[in-house]
């Protein structure tokens, strides 16, 4: 099965198995668009601008082998709570941000994790104990310790125990630690590691249309290596698209009433 594209990017024909969501969470103001940033340009963005939502696209070939990356970089704010199970419901991976210097952003990640769990639990019809969800939780903003809410202990209690959840102290500002958490998120996803911004050779737009050209699609690089390209103009799937990505997600025609009630309970 095909997974469809906007052109022209549907050139690559991506197999729907080579096609993954990250799903970035949190509170406002905790740099969830600064880490993207960093995760696609390899900058930092000193300027503030509140995010509703923004959806990114990027390309692969890893030893042959091609690829799709989409990342949804959701609101803080979830004035729309249906919404947000839907972004979650939709997810392949997942990035739970919170600032070491915010409390109350620690406290939001706690229900999202659990949030998560609960919903992902529903979708595959298993208890939220036995569900397998790629996720990482990150503490941002490790420049401003003097300024620290959050206690180490408080961080080893929330990930305590539970193996699928391991724990970055990152700062997009400095760009500590943040190649090694994509690193160890895209790992525990069973994806090529060479997703990560340090293990791939980045493309450049003015070489994006040799790709669209074919000539990257179907060919073994000599090297073994891995290339990537952001999609510059790449559009966030419509509801209905969503509704169907999750149809095809679901195990059995029989339980996709089940699928259903998760999206709208």
């Amino acid at each position: 099965m095909i997974k469809k594209m906007s052109p022209p990017e549907n050139e690559f024909q991506i197999p729907a198995k080579n096609c993954y969501r990250m799903v970035i969470l949190g509170s406002t103001k905790v740099g969830k668009s600064a880490i993207v940033s960093r995760f696609l340009s390899g900058r930092f963005e000193e300027q503030y601008t509140p995010t509703i939502e923004d959806f990114h696209r990027k390309l692969y070939n890893i030893r042959g082998d091609v690829y799709q990356l989409d990342i949804l970089d959701t609101s803080g704010n979830h004035p729309f709570p249906a919404i947000r199970r839907l972004s979650i419901l939709t997810g392949d991976v997942f990035l739970l941000v919170f600032s070491l210097d915010n409390r109350e952003s620690f406290q939001e990640v706690q229900r999202l994790k659990q949030q998560i769990y609960e919903t992902k639990s529903c979708l595959k019809n298993k208890t939220k104990e036995n569900v397998e969800v790629p996720l990482v939780v990150c503490g941002n903003k490790g420049d401003r310790d003097p300024w620290r809410e959050v206690k180490q202990e408080e961080i080893e209690r929330l990930v305590a125990g539970d193996e699928r959840c391991p724990y970055f102290e990152i700062s997009a500002k400095r760009n500590t630690n943040v190649d090694q958490m994509f690193q160890t998120l895209f790992t525990i996803a069973k994806l090529p590691n060479e997703m990560s911004p340090d293990l791939h050779r980045k493309v450049s737009l003015q070489y994006c249309d040799v790709l669209h050209r074919k000539s990257f699609r179907g060919r073994k690089p000599k090297d073994g290596g891995a290339y990537g390209v952001v999609a510059p103009f790449a559009r966030r799937p419509s509801v209905h698209s969503d509704l169907m990505y999750i149809k095809e997600k679901a195990v059995g025609g029989s339980q996709t009433k089940d699928k259903e009630r998760c999206v709208i309970s």
